[in-house]
């Protein structure tokens, strides 16, 4: 998709269709009365006969709009003015591309960008504009025998801005729009695939193909290399499958020699049937969505290195399967972790933090600025929050806030949940250092409460994505979180623009 930025009214635009907005009560915005104005008053007659009321979702297609030199006009309901606010621009912004994606025009202006967004600027508009476009049009049928390929598509976007000196903003607005979109695709494709093609050696091959189309170092630790390195929490994990696990290293080296990088830590369980401890087999297929960690972590740091950002970002994939077999963990067992500590397997299908202890303690050779790992971790955290945020766990508070300000900023949203040290008790084991579960109660706190076990060496923050990284039910596919807030995170500690003060705080 093109997309690009341009001041002038709408009587001056070409197009193959106008998108404006229109408020309840048939409140015209200001674009749409210039429309309006130039049809002689043909929009408010229209309004006047019933056709739209303004309602948030509506949507209304005019066509040959006197005076206009743009074949048609849409326009959108989006609500009570009052309440018009950052989730309703976006969701505007969804519906009226959903709208015109099967008409067959392949090129539309969109002045909803200069709808008035409380505490937002026309940057935060283009971008966003550009994300939600980018995902209101994606599609994944690359596995059907007869893919939709009939449609006129959609070439081109024009985003209106009201002055001649937002283009510039506009257009830097644009390029990293691309790049989050970018890297969300990257994200919900390989989510997407199936656990027969997406496999550990699968994603192990996307990252190194991704490396090298990018310029990042790239390397993959098989069995063997990850057995001298003692990762034998991760190691057991892969036990019962028959794909061999890999631990994937991608390295991004845009800022200066030496200088301490984020680490991002991805949970890359390319199929989880829960081992020993097996799940319910309503929904079991949801859970190729088990690596979807794996894939965050991959699209951000794409984004970071197509915006060829100035700082370090080290990526580190810990992948396997977690399938029942004669040779699987079992409840009791004891495994031993790269880092000395023992942890007693009270529950399988408690494997993504197995797996991910290993590999926070691998970080800590590149002594790191940060450590966030990114993880499909507990059906708790769902319970506690929904889908709406992923559930934010860290040891450094500064960084806790960082990560908040980044997931407003970009309406890919995190709230922070407490690790305080209470929370330990209830993974203390008889017979090891550690249990990997902690029982009923605060399972998303527990879960983090394992990982930081691992992680006091570095300012370490969790994101558990359970509830966030893709949607169930009939939309049911990978939504790319949280592609958005880690992106906006580098783009921030690498001062290109984003999250400012009034976004570090709920």
């Amino acid at each position: 998709m093109d997309f690009s930025v341009k001041s002038g009214t709408p009587e001056k635009q070409r197009s193959g269709c106008l998108i404006a907005g229109v408020f309840e009560a048939r409140k015209l915005s200001a674009v749409a009365g210039q429309i309006d104005a130039v049809s002689g008053g043909a929009i408010a007659a229209i309004l006047r006969r019933g056709d739209l009321e303004g309602k948030k979702g509506q949507t209304l297609l005019l066509h040959n709009i006197p005076n206009l030199p743009s074949e048609r006009v849409l326009l959108v309901g989006c609500g009570k003015e009052k309440e018009f606010d950052e989730g309703r621009y976006r969701e505007v912004t969804a519906t009226a591309l959903n709208a015109l994606k099967d008409i067959g025009a392949t090129e539309i202006t969109s002045y909803l960008t200069e709808l008035e967004v409380r505490g937002r600027d026309i940057a935060w508009k283009v971008r966003q504009a550009v994300e939600v476009s980018e995902a209101a049009l994606y599609r994944f049928d690359q596995l059907k025998s007869k893919p939709d390929n009939n449609r006129r598509a959609l070439r081109k976007v024009v985003l209106a801005v009201p002055k001649r000196s937002d283009l510039a903003p506009g257009e830097l607005a644009i390029k990293q729009g691309k790049a989050v979109a970018d890297g969300v695709k990257l994200a919900r494709d390989l989510g997407n695939l199936p656990g027969n093609i997406c496999t550990p050696t699968y994603l192990a091959e996307q990252a190194l193909a991704l490396g090298k189309q990018h310029g990042l170092k790239a390397s993959v630790l098989d069995k063997e290399e990850m057995e001298k390195l003692g990762m034998r929490a991760l190691l057991s994990v892969a036990r019962g499958s028959r794909q061999p696990p890999k631990f994937v290293i991608l390295e991004y080296s845009g800022g200066k020699d030496g200088e301490p990088p984020v680490v991002l830590v991805g949970k890359g369980l390319t199929f989880d049937a829960g081992g020993i401890s097996i799940k319910p087999a309503a929904h079991m297929d949801e859970m190729k969505f088990d690596m979807c960690g794996a894939a965050a972590v991959l699209g951000a740091l794409q984004a970071a290195a197509e915006l060829k950002l100035p700082l370090n970002v080290v990526g580190l994939i810990p992948s396997s399967e977690n399938l029942p077999d004669g040779d699987a963990n079992k409840p009791g067992d004891v495994v031993t972790t790269m880092s000395g500590q023992t942890v007693e397997i009270l529950n399988t299908d408690a494997e993504g933090r197995l797996i991910l202890c290993d590999a926070l303690t691998y970080a800590e050779r590149y002594q790191p600025a940060a450590v966030i790992d990114i993880a499909t971790l507990t059906g708790a955290c769902v319970v506690a929050l929904g889908n709406h945020p992923s559930g934010l766990m860290s040891n450094n508070d500064q960084l806790a806030r960082e990560i908040v300000g980044a997931g407003k900023y970009t309406y890919d949203r995190a709230w922070q949940l407490p690790l305080w040290d209470e929370y330990q008790k209830q993974i203390e084991s008889p017979f090891a250092d550690m249990a990997n579960v902690g029982g009923r109660e605060a399972g998303a706190i527990t879960g983090a409460c394992f990982l930081a076990r691992y992680a006091k060496q570095y300012k370490w923050a969790h994101l558990d994505i359970a509830g966030t990284a893709w949607k169930t039910g009939k939309e049911k596919g990978a939504t790319g979180r949280p592609v958005p807030l880690l992106t906006q995170l580098l783009i921030g500690r690498a001062g290109k623009g984003g999250a400012g003060a009034e976004d570090d705080a709920h």
